[in-house]
């Protein structure tokens, strides 16, 4: 893989970028991009340490769907009805998402105490080694912003 990513100041850089971005996601080839995808995402998280940041955590909220519910309030101990009056509320999508930032299950230590039980979007978040990359060119730009693991993969994307 060609070129240095500096992850310095990496927010500000990403900010003046947006619009390259938006070019590279719009212009990219796709075969291309998700043939280098795992080896990007793999690159950039020796570099990002998610605990020392756990911007997504605290500014975001995955969607929990039905499955994720279950599986949570069951690991919890609470009836779904419950769980869901305690720390769900929906959005403008009609999908749940936790009531408050930063999420309720996130320790000070930057530690998610249902890390086992997590939703889905957060497992799967940042995308950076899945299609939604580019399928979803509105939610990549927007994680480019809080999240140093989707600045850094777009960042090399536009070096080749």
């Amino acid at each position: 893989m060609m070129g240095n990513v500096d992850l310095e100041n990496w927010q500000k850089k990403s900010a003046d970028h947006q619009k390259q971005y938006r070019q590279l996601l719009q212009k990219a080839d796709k075969t291309r991009v998700y043939r280098q995808l795992p080896d990007l995402h793999e690159e950039a998280f020796s570099k990002v340490d998610c605990l020392s940041c756990a911007n997504c955590c605290k500014n975001y909220s995955p969607r929990f769907k039905t499955p994720d519910i279950k599986r949570i309030s069951k690991q919890l101990r609470m009836k779904e009805s419950v769980f869901i009056d305690t720390y769900l509320r929906l959005d403008e999508d009609g999908d749940y998402v936790v009531k408050s930032s930063p999420c309720p299950f996130l320790g000070a230590d930057n530690y998610c105490s249902i890390y086992e039980d997590r939703p889905s979007d957060c497992h799967r978040f940042p995308y950076t080694d899945e299609d939604v990359l580019l399928k979803r060119p509105a939610i990549t730009l927007k994680n480019a912003t809080f999240c140093p693991a989707v600045y850094y993969v777009l960042e090399k994307l536009m070096k080749f």
